[in-house]
């Protein structure tokens, strides 16, 4: 009856509001209590503070909202070191040390409290319950990027972290291997560290207790990573004993454990693969993963991000990740399971797109799947980095052409939330999606109108002036990859949105690769379309004049290369065009050697093909200063160049020259 749903409705209401009232009324009960004067009641306040608030992030920020941790940190400082006050003290950091436990806000409150220094001075209690509660208290603190950092260089420095790893107590020992999992990020650290003995005091630790071996193999893994010559000294200590340690543990019954022993590997692997020739331990290593990918807790989040590591760029690996079922695993956890954390998301999807990234039978393993709309929602997630790995997750995807050419991703179900995250307002995003749009923008069987329609050509415009150069050369290849092949109706409404000024700055751009881009757009904008070439012209040439001064700096070979197309399809216009080609290749104000010589005598077989496409061009019999042309090439010694490479390497090559061999002959210049 409505009476009755509406009486149970208001009585839940009142209950749960009673409910929160009481919660909060003893949680300030207790937060008074811990500024008393009463050492016993200040002691239980500070248990009951720990107690409510171990794993439970709610009443952690309820309690930051009180002020708890000054008042902890307070009682901290108040306690002197005798053995009345240990148990006090013991308490203290142990509350301070929950705070922090994966919890970045309370290891700011921690922090903010002026409190690390005096857990410091804990380490050095003769109470080793007070040494206990200091030592894990600060490893907590020092699983924070926030935690302070040490200079290694400062000697110190590295007598403390020396005395911490020397030390017998475990928690101690392991927080001296926690310091070095945070703090080492350079490589002049890692090799100061290595000098220093570091490698041969961790290594003891993974014979020791289970905090022990995890911190020891942590910093293991920051030591060892992208330093060959750290893991060659690792490799080495007594025969491999460690390796062979760190591959058993991949075994081991404690998921944690397993996840930093697969995590180490996978450090060794990719710094020095030579060490990995059993395909065993491969195999192995990503099964475990693979297994780990189940675990619910924060083994499972980054167990996702170590497989993406592991076979990020190597196709032997996803293969063999492949034949383990690797994709139908992820995908079914992506079904399953709706409330993944952000980080366990951005790794699941990053192990896809990786596995994507090479292989033709993933692609079409992943689209038969289904999971395009776990995609689309991922598109949507609050969290910029699952936003960033799903589109490098349908970048990966759309490098199938069958998949392209399917229509699998060109649909308005795709497009529109990947045209929207063109505005995002991360710039890692920005140049995801940039990726994704690049290879789906390819598929030129498509009319690509709801792209269009969407503003897509607009805001890739805008992103190609953006400050980040990343996002500069993402957005100016996607619409290379538009221009491409593309007709006069698409080439227009790009043109009519760009100025000439702003294009030559791109050629021009202090980014390399942003230059490449540009070069790279404009040889498609002005390709088998005598109106597009106009473009060029605009404000008395300008762009015209930005390459042909590009490519007289003496660019890489790469640069060179789309410059000289642009050349060679503007010369492919009409009379006009073919003379402006010409100022480019003999300005008067120049007394150097002409860049066309130096191009075709490049190591670069791409190189010389365009250079000499475009000498095909500028002399087609058929067009009326062909033959003034052809003298002046001839004078500056081009001609006798090509005489010369009549039996270029390169088959292109040797058929284009003999073209314009042919051309000459018609000339009465004969070879």
């Amino acid at each position: 009856m409505p009476t009755t749903t509406t009486s149970a409705a208001s009585s839940s209401s009142i209950s749960t509001s009673a409910s929160g009232s009481g919660n909060n009324n003893r949680q300030a009960d207790v937060f008074s209590r811990l500024a008393s004067s009463d050492p016993e009641v200040k002691l239980k306040a500070l248990r009951e503070v720990k107690n409510q608030i171990i794993g439970n992030r709610t009443k952690k920020l309820s309690f930051l909202k009180l002020g708890a941790v000054p008042a902890i940190a307070s009682a901290l400082a108040d306690a002197d070191d005798s053995n009345k006050c240990n148990n006090i003290l013991v308490q203290s950091a142990a509350a301070l040390g929950s705070f922090a436990c994966g919890f970045e806000a309370g290891v700011q409150a921690v922090l903010d409290a002026g409190v690390f220094p005096r857990l410091l001075r804990l380490l050095t209690n003769p109470d080793e319950k007070v040494v206990d509660a200091g030592a894990r208290s600060l490893r907590m603190i020092f699983q924070s990027n926030q935690a302070p950092k040490y200079d290694f260089l400062q000697e110190k420095n590295m007598e403390f972290l020396f005395s911490l790893l020397n030390s017998e107590n475990e928690n101690v020992s392991g927080l001296g291997a926690s310091i070095i999992a945070h703090a080492c990020g350079t490589s002049v650290e890692q090799r100061v560290l290595c000098e220093a003995g570091v490698l041969e005091k961790l290594v003891i630790l993974l014979d020791g207790s289970l905090s022990q071996r995890e911190a020891c193999l942590e910093s293991l893994a920051t030591v060892l990573k992208n330093n060959p010559e750290a893991v060659s000294d690792f490799v080495g200590l007594e025969s491999g004993r460690y390796l062979n340690s760190v591959t058993e543990l991949t075994k081991d019954r404690y998921p944690r454990t397993r996840l930093l022993s697969c995590l180490c590997l996978v450090v060794i692997y990719n710094t020095s693969p030579s060490y990995f020739v059993n395909m065993g331990t491969k195999s192995g290593l990503i099964t475990t993963l693979l297994e780990l990918l189940n675990d619910p807790g924060q083994s499972g989040d980054d167990a996702a991000l170590g497989l993406s590591c592991l076979i990020a760029g190597k196709e032997d690996l996803q293969k063999l990740a492949y034949e383990a079922n690797a994709i139908k695993n992820i995908v079914d956890i992506l079904k399953i399971d709706s409330e993944l954390q952000p980080k366990r998301l951005q790794g699941l999807f990053l192990s896809l797109a990786e596995l994507c990234s090479k292989l033709e039978d993933c692609r079409c393993s992943f689209v038969s799947l289904q999971v395009l709309d776990l995609l689309i929602n991922a598109l949507r997630h609050k969290d910029a980095d699952v936003r960033a790995a799903a589109c490098i997750c349908i970048r990966n995807a759309s490098r199938s052409v069958k998949n392209l050419s399917a229509g699998r991703f060109n649909s308005d179900h795709v497009m529109l939330p990947l045209v929207q995250l063109l505005h995002d307002p991360s710039s890692s995003v920005q140049v995801a999606v940039l990726g994704a749009l690049s290879n789906i923008v390819l598929d030129f069987s498509s009319p690509k109108s709801s792209f269009i329609e969407y503003g897509g050509i607009k805001q890739l415009i805008e992103l190609s002036k953006s400050m980040d150069p990343d996002a500069r050369c993402s957005a100016l290849r996607a619409l290379r990859n538009l221009m491409f092949l593309a007709d006069n109706k698409r080439k227009e409404l790009f043109i009519s949105d760009v100025n000439a000024q702003g294009f030559a700055c791109l050629i021009s751009d202090s980014e390399p690769p942003v230059q490449e881009q540009a070069l790279a757009l404009l040889r498609n904008l002005v390709d088998g379309c005598i109106s597009s070439i106009e473009f060029v012209f605009d404000e008395d040439g300008l762009i015209l004049d930005t390459v042909g001064r590009q490519l007289r700096k003496g660019p890489q070979a790469h640069m060179a290369i789309q410059g000289m197309y642009v050349l060679t399809n503007v010369a492919s216009g009409t009379e006009l065009h073919k003379e402006a080609v010409m100022q480019q290749l003999f300005p008067q104000a120049t007394g150097s050697e002409n860049f066309m010589l130096k191009f075709l005598q490049s190591d670069e077989s791409q190189l010389r093909s365009a250079t000499v496409w475009t000498i095909i061009n500028l002399i087609s019999p058929s067009s009326p200063g062909a033959y003034d042309r052809h003298v002046k090439l001839r004078s500056a010694g081009i001609i006798p160049q090509l005489k010369n490479m009549v039996n270029d390497a390169c088959l292109d090559v040797k058929i284009r020259i003999k073209t314009v061999l042919g051309q000459s002959m018609s000339f009465g210049d004969n070879y």
